[in-house]
């Protein structure tokens, strides 16, 4: 008969517990213990399935946080291709269309970022698997769909544009609760649309202006 400890579903429940608390107080403030207790398992379970808390925090990254980032990259190429007419910049709005409606839960949302936000403000070892895997391709990518569409004085003028585009969506995404306080908005599926096309627009302003100028297509 197997240990407790040895069951799949237990590796799965440390997995959960420990992203949750990672991402509401950050690596360095929550124990083993803890984790063990909102898992119920005992201590020895993070030691067999993970080796240590640091190996249990990078598989928080490898097994929950990467696979989210792949599906939000997915969700972004399938808008690139269904919404190519898109007023404005049609890459800013798919890019805004998958962080302010794309496939994530609430909860899945919230925690993904705010475990980003802290390897951003405190990086650990998994910063660089977030780089690797999620940050640099994404940026790559939106770089070549930039260059394909603009012609550019010089390479940091693309970079920063890239940032640019990355950063509209991003603020407007974690700013949620201060954009409906201003706005007196629910953020609901309809103000995200709405929200997408203003981004899209926005930036397609902001793009005009960096880029020396627009090649055919």
């Amino acid at each position: 008969m197997q240990r407790r400890t040895d069951k799949p579903e237990a590796k799965e429940r440390i997995l959960d517990a420990a992203e949750k608390l990672f991402a509401e107080k950050g690596y360095r403030a929550v124990t083993v213990r803890e984790i063990t207790e909102a898992a119920g398992c005992n201590i020895a379970s993070v030691n067999y399935h993970f080796g240590s808390k640091k190996g249990l925090y990078l598989q928080v990254f490898e097994r929950r946080w990467v696979p989210r980032a792949e599906r939000l990259g997915a969700y972004f190429r399938k808008q690139v291709e269904e919404e190519p007419d898109m007023e404005g910049s049609p890459l800013a709005g798919a890019l805004a269309a998958a962080m302010l409606s794309g496939p994530l839960t609430e909860e899945e949302r919230k925690r993904h970022h705010q475990l980003a936000a802290r390897e951003m403000t405190q990086p650990t070892e998994a910063f660089t698997l977030l780089a690797q895997k999620a940050f640099e391709p994404m940026f790559r990518l939106l770089s070549e769909h930039l260059r394909e569409t603009y012609r550019w004085e010089d390479e940091q003028t693309l970079a920063l544009c890239t940032f640019s585009l990355l950063g509209l969506s991003l603020y407007f995404n974690l700013a949620r609760p201060l954009v409906s306080w201003i706005t007196g908005q629910e953020y609901d599926q309809d103000f995200a649309r709405r929200l997408t096309r203003h981004i899209a627009r926005f930036a397609g302003g902001g793009l005009a202006a960096c880029g020396k100028e627009r090649k055919s297509p």
